[in-house]
């Protein structure tokens, strides 16, 4: 993440970002997909991480690029400000540039900071997008809203590699959503058998957090799962080729990984599958064919990644 230090303190001064910006207006979106089971989603999809040969991808990636989706409605937004005052300079930004966004969202009274980091809000937990338009004319200030945690510790508790190292502080390095989607190269032996199947994200801080059980669901088509990245299993996402890759995530934020990134994440999630045992023969030989057809691909990474991956299903064997 060295694109956050080469930008400095503009993260935390908006007006050296965008030269005279005197507010911050800050807007948040749900995107829980229209088909979630208002009461059980949390259950259903901590249920998929006992099942190792599904793929999981973090339910906020599984529809359109909220980049897209967010910055292009913030934009509108922005315009329909502007026609109602004489004079507006204003820009959008939605996770696209050196913005404090959940900081700003917490100053600005759309939640509080949860020990995970994230912000949560009384009347939609924490599953929704952040976005802000930067604007040349001082608004009146909203206020803050007081934390509702705690004494919870649910979200430090349930992370599986224990990157949320104290209550409002996240170590990146450890995190499974940073190591799967910003990460470029090898990740770290030893938080590989960590990351279990997933593969692109991590929910698990939200999935346990009590406040969202009132996550909303979204009014927009736009969030809604696409076919073959919910429920689908490791051995056909990897077969995927390049192109394949590019076809299935085109307009989603998926595509920005690579390739390379996407068979690596994989590859791990198939090794932990093996070393789980809990896969029947089959199912094993299906994976263990996928990853040594990989064994010549040309990314050194994802040759080192395949071949950890059937380390796994040895010491399996040797064990049994």
């Amino acid at each position: 993440m060295h694109y956050m230090q080469a930008h400095g303190l503009k993260r935390a001064r908006p007006a050296e970002l965008v030269p005279g910006t005197a507010s911050v207006i800050t807007a948040r979106m749900d995107y829980l997909p229209v088909s979630t089971s208002s009461a059980s989603w949390q259950a259903d999809e901590l249920r998929r991480l006992q099942r190792p040969g599904e793929a999981i991808v973090s339910v906020y990636a599984r529809g359109r690029d909220y980049h897209k989706v967010m910055r292009r409605r913030l934009q509108q937004l922005g315009e329909r400000i502007a026609a109602e005052v004489e004079s507006l300079g204003h820009r959008a930004f939605t996770d696209s540039a050196p913005v404090l966004e959940a900081e700003l969202a917490s100053r600005s009274g759309q939640g509080w900071r949860g020990k995970h980091t994230l912000l949560l809000n009384r009347e939609a937990g924490s599953m929704f997008f952040l976005g802000e338009i930067y604007v040349d004319l001082a608004l009146p200030p909203s206020l803050p809203v007081t934390a509702h945690c705690g004494s919870c510790n649910a979200c430090i508790d349930v992370c599986p590699t224990q990157a949320i190292v104290a209550p409002h502080r996240l170590d990146a390095r450890r995190c499974i959503s940073y190591l799967t989607i910003e990460h470029e190269g090898a990740i770290p032996l030893e938080l590989r058998p960590l990351i279990g199947n997933r593969i692109y994200g991590c929910d698990d801080c939200q999935l346990v957090c009590p406040w969202n059980k009132f996550a909303q669901r979204s009014a927009l088509p736009d969030f809604d799962e696409r076919a073959g990245l919910t429920g689908q299993q490791l051995a056909t996402l990897f077969a995927w080729t390049e192109d394949d890759f590019l076809r299935m995530t085109e307009g989603s934020a998926i595509r920005r990984i690579g390739h390379v990134r996407w068979l690596r994440n994989i590859a791990i999630a198939m090794g932990n599958a093996l070393q789980t045992g809990a896969l029947d023969t089959a199912d094993a030989g299906i994976i263990t064919k996928c990853l040594q057809g990989r064994l010549g691909h040309p990314s050194d990474v994802v040759r080192e990644h395949v071949l950890w991956a059937l380390s796994c299903r040895d010491v399996v064997n040797l064990t049994e």
